[in-house]
């Protein structure tokens, strides 16, 4: 009979960890995808554009160095959210032998650069989307289970916000009022686990589709030679 109650216990701080981690990395995501977006485009055009005149070309190797770093700092992140580590993809370094233009030139020399470049503009829709749906969701709980505070307020207003109990059909009163808000806020309130976490294996799938490669090449830890994994950090498993 005890171990009910703890196992209850258990799932529910198990579902607020994950709340905690999905929303964590979906809002946090989209300055992230803005920062990279930024980066990307403006770095692949000036680099492009000027690459006849081989100026652009350094522009374009500190622009794929760039899009590294913040593929780095998205890879840290995908492992609290997918549940499994995943691995950084090789970047090989510049030769002993090469000389300033090779060393300069070798960020882009990497197949993983380019895609950490193509992400830098393929994923910011998904996170543009992923943020939305996440502050949408956390406004309308928040606010709905919340709204018999203020609710009252509100319906002393003359003809503010009364149109959802008209369309309803029911009575257009302040009790109403405050009580079919509170139902909806109750609804996103119930729907939020299932819509945080939607939206952000949404973002998360695509990034580890174009910027990790498979953790344990053959598929568990000493199978073949491994690649650097990178696992959930500490503070995030918390």
């Amino acid at each position: 009979m005890a171990a009910r109650p703890a196992r209850s216990v258990y799932g529910m701080r198990t579902l607020q960890r994950r709340l905690s981690t999905d929303t964590r990395y979906t809002l946090l995501g989209l300055p992230a995808a803005v920062a990279s977006f930024t980066v990307t485009v403006a770095g692949v055009s000036a680099g492009l554009g000027s690459a006849v005149v081989f100026v652009g070309l350094p522009v374009l190797a500190a622009t794929a160095a760039a899009s590294r770093h913040l593929a780095d700092l998205e890879r840290v992140a995908l492992p609290g959210v997918l549940g499994q580590p995943v691995a950084r993809p090789e970047y090989p370094a510049a030769p002993a032998s090469a000389g300033l233009v090779r060393r300069m030139l070798n960020p882009m020399t990497a197949g993983q650069a380019w895609m950490d470049l193509l992400y830098g503009i393929v994923g910011f829709p998904f996170a543009l989307v992923s943020f939305i749906l996440t502050a949408v969701w956390w406004t309308g709980a928040v606010a709905g289970l919340t709204f018999p505070l203020y609710g009252w307020a509100i319906a002393r207003i003359p003809g503010a916000g009364h149109g959802l109990t008209e369309w309803l059909g029911l009575a257009d009163t302040p009790v109403m009022f405050v009580a079919v808000n509170t139902a909806v806020g109750a609804l996103f309130a119930l729907t939020l686990v299932p819509v945080v976490r939607m939206a952000a294996l949404m973002k998360a799938s695509v990034a580890q589709a174009m910027l990790t490669r498979a953790a344990y090449p053959g598929g568990h830890p000493g199978a073949g030679s491994e690649p650097a994994v990178i696992r959930e950090p500490a503070w995030s498993a918390r």
